[in-house]
């Protein structure tokens, strides 16, 4: 039986905001410097390096931890930096197993939202017109959230390695053509994502699995929001002996989370200085590498192959 933490709810909710966006489009460039205000609160020195590390997990070309964040000794859970607990193995993976998970929780009023496809595509969008980009959002050059535009334009401007399909979608309407290509133009889709069904109560905490459905499909698109003035999704599709599944998990201080996690079973060719084997403490090929998504995380799945 599928898990109720697939929803369209979350795309009907964009649609809506989407249909308001459009009705303000009056104002045109103004909101979108307006909007560049969400980056100055929301993006810091952790969020970008969160986001190197946690968020692009299943990017094989990952960038090296900071010194703050490298693992001391074995007893990784309590050595690490918090945000790093969402890695696990596919032996974890069965009712009843206790362990510390890490699901932040995003306040949506002060995250960026996205442009209407024709206004977003007026804002050039290549780190060699970062400068350019930087005074346009009114944004200092040596400033944390001049450094995440920055990471998100590079990494967005990145050849797909190989047997990756990417792309970064700046508007809902891009979102949606990415997946139609991936899927099908007739092809029906879900989204799965981490949500917390009950109120949130402290971001790291000792959780157990009360149940776990194994998604079986063909191909899936995992899309991580990046830090930029507006939404963007880095999207891409890994050809990959990869699993998904939606876990229910209980906090031991209260908190129900409805989450999305993938498994990969094969890492033999990932760098061997990825972040995962350092908190799993495990080398590439040996063993599998798991991850919980992010709750501002997507994951779209074809609902023909859904069980």
């Amino acid at each position: 039986m599928a898990l109720p933490i697939s929803s369209w709810s979350f795309i009907l909710y964009t649609l809506f905001f989407f249909m308001i966006v459009q009705e303000n489009l009056a104002r045109k460039i103004t909101i979108v410097k307006d909007i560049a205000n969400d980056l100055q609160q929301v993006t810091t020195e952790d969020l970008v390096n969160n986001i190197m590390d946690v968020e692009n997990s299943d990017h094989v070309e990952m960038n090296k931890k900071d010194e703050h964040k490298m693992i001391i000794g074995k007893d990784h859970h309590n050595q690490i930096d918090p945000e790093l607990n969402v890695f696990f193995v596919p032996k974890d993976l069965k009712v009843g197993k206790i362990m510390p998970i890490y699901f932040s929780k995003k306040n949506s009023s002060t995250t960026p939202k996205f442009l209407p496809k024709e206004e977003a595509e007026k804002i050039p969008f290549t780190p060699e017109k970062l400068p350019s980009l930087l005074d346009f959002f009114s944004i200092s050059k040596k400033s944390p959230q001049a450094k995440a535009m920055k990471y998100t334009l590079e990494q967005c401007n990145f050849e797909p390695m190989e047997g990756e399909t990417k792309f970064c979608a700046t508007s809902l309407e891009s979102l949606f053509d990415f997946a139609n290509n991936m899927f099908g133009s007739n092809s029906k889709f879900k989204v799965l994502t981490t949500t917390h069904v009950t109120k949130f109560t402290v971001p790291l905490q000792n959780y157990k699995i009360s149940q776990v459905n194994e998604i079986s499909v063909p191909n899936a698109i995992g899309c991580h929001p990046m830090p930029y003035p507006f939404a963007v999704f880095y999207c891409h599709s890994q050809k990959g002996d990869t699993s998904l599944y939606e876990i229910v998990v209980e906090g031991e201080n209260g908190g129900i989370v409805h989450a999305a996690a993938i498994c990969h079973m094969d890492t033999s060719k990932w760098d061997a200085d990825h972040v995962a084997f350092r908190v799993l403490n495990v080398l590439p090929g040996n063993s599998p590498v798991c991850h919980f998504f992010p709750p501002d995380n997507l994951v779209w799945v074809p609902l023909s192959s859904t069980p």
